[in-house]
């Protein structure tokens, strides 16, 4: 057990990991809870701050999980936690459509602001990150009066129905849950370490297959939109060259569709921008948030051109819960946050956590790419002298680093990935506790 010491300021572990009573929580929760929702770190919480979580057993870790990208504020942000109890002593929900109310439109106009997209832009609220993928490809396929709709490999985009067949991995998303939805084409995405880092030669083949798949899968004029992660999350924090960007944005301008970038994961500061979009030079006409939007309240937000917006007839969109006037105030807190400079503090994780995790892939040929864009990190582990995936490295480096006090998430198609998702006001030396914990991971690991 590692006890707190002058250096280690945040981690405190003071039983064994997982400790007694969340041990007894576990066998609870496998008797009341279906089996299907297992448990990836069994250790119950009982209270977080900032970029911390203790448990009930009285352990305390650094966190860079964040609710899987949810956090990026930090867990209880002091004014988002002021805003939800405000707004919770005055009323808890109407339904915006039926008896309507001021938040809602407020945040509504500060979204449409924010995006770079140009021209007349609107924005209508839903629950979740699924939510605003179903509702986008609605959207679009009214919009267009097509029905086609084109994703990509690797991509998550969330697990009902549309999302679900647009989302790539097939275990444990999609396995036995089918049929699915129809008129959906999976094209190739652009990842660069498939072409040994030539981003341009994966572009390039990218967009060849595309092309090639109207002649082979569908026809390009009948496809309603294009739907893609400018950063994909899921898939292993993989960012594409931004000519590949930019000929999605090509296809779609010269066949009429409408190209969506799903910004659940790489949105809300996690790159050092507001938006990913904004670094990358390429319009969509449809942006979804979801996650961080809120930090952990239920809401999310379909953001784009009106002309498109407004082709739904009346009541075509919508629901009971969306917009939900608790989770529109801390909607509302953290866009304050990062306007009120949280987005240098961004800046500055990614740029640290850039700089160790170049330094860590360099010291080890297990790890075959460090990668990302600001602080949306990942290191992808292959077996040493190959690009084949490596899962039961990252599953050790994991188990050791919670163990020691860090909490990690790992991602990609063959679950080789470790992901950082960490709240972006973790401080100077947490940050550099976690990341000895890391090494010390990495180290220990190694073959």
């Amino acid at each position: 057990m590692e006890q707190a010491t002058a250096q280690q300021q945040s981690v405190n572990i003071v039983t064994e990991v997982p400790g007694p009573k969340s041990v007894e929580l576990a066998k609870r929760s496998a008797a009341a809870l279906p089996d299907a929702l297992s448990l990836v770190h069994p250790i119950y919480v009982d209270h977080a701050h900032g970029a911390t979580v203790t448990d009930v057993d009285g352990n305390t870790f650094i966190d860079w999980i964040g609710g899987v990208g949810v956090m990026n504020v930090g867990h209880t942000h002091e004014a988002v936690t002021a805003a939800i109890i405000a707004q919770a002593q005055k009323f808890t929900h109407t339904d915006y459509t039926i008896v309507p109310y001021e938040t809602y439109v407020r945040l509504c106009e500060r979204l449409n602001a924010s995006v770079p997209i140009s021209g007349h832009v609107k924005t209508s609220l839903f629950n979740t990150g699924a939510e605003t993928v179903e509702n986008a490809v609605k959207i679009s396929r009214v919009a267009t009066g097509k029905s086609g709709v084109v994703c990509f490999s690797g991509a998550f985009h969330g697990r009902s129905l549309m999302a679900m067949t647009l989302t790539s991995k097939v275990h444990p998303y999609r396995a036995g849950f089918g049929p699915y939805a129809p008129e959906v084409y999976r094209a190739p995405y652009a990842n660069p370490f498939d072409f040994d880092g030539d981003a341009e030669a994966a572009s390039a083949s990218a967009l060849a297959e595309l092309k090639k798949m109207t002649k082979t899968h569908f026809a390009a004029e009948d496809i309603a939109c294009v739907i893609v992660e400018p950063v994909q999350g899921e898939g292993g924090f993989i960012v594409p060259p931004t000519s590949f960007l930019q000929g999605l944005r090509d296809f779609c301008d010269e066949h009429g569709a409408i190209l969506v970038f799903d910004e659940v994961q790489s949105g809300m500061g996690r790159t050092g921008t507001l938006w990913a979009t904004e670094q990358l030079g390429v319009e969509p006409d449809l942006i979804l948030s979801a996650k961080s939007i809120a930090a952990g309240m239920v809401l999310s937000a379909v953001i784009g051109k009106a002309e498109v917006l407004d082709k739904v007839p009346d009541s075509g969109i919508g629901g009971t819960y969306p917009g939900n006037p608790i989770a529109c105030e801390a909607a509302h807190a953290v866009l304050d946050a990062w306007e009120d400079g949280l987005l240098d503090r961004a800046k500055l994780v990614g740029e640290r956590m850039k700089d160790a995790f170049d330094a860590l892939a360099a010291e080890d040929d297990g790890i075959g790419e460090s990668r990302g864009l600001g602080s949306m990190r990942a290191l992808e582990f292959s077996k040493p002298g190959t690009r084949l995936p490596d899962p039961a490295r990252v599953d050790a480096v994991q188990a050791h680093a919670q163990q020691h006090g860090l909490l990690m998430h790992k991602a990609g198609t063959g679950g080789n990935i470790i992901r950082v998702l960490v709240p972006l006001v973790i401080t100077d030396a947490q940050l550099e506790e976690s990341l000895t914990i890391l090494r010390n991971a990495i180290e220990a690991t190694r073959a």
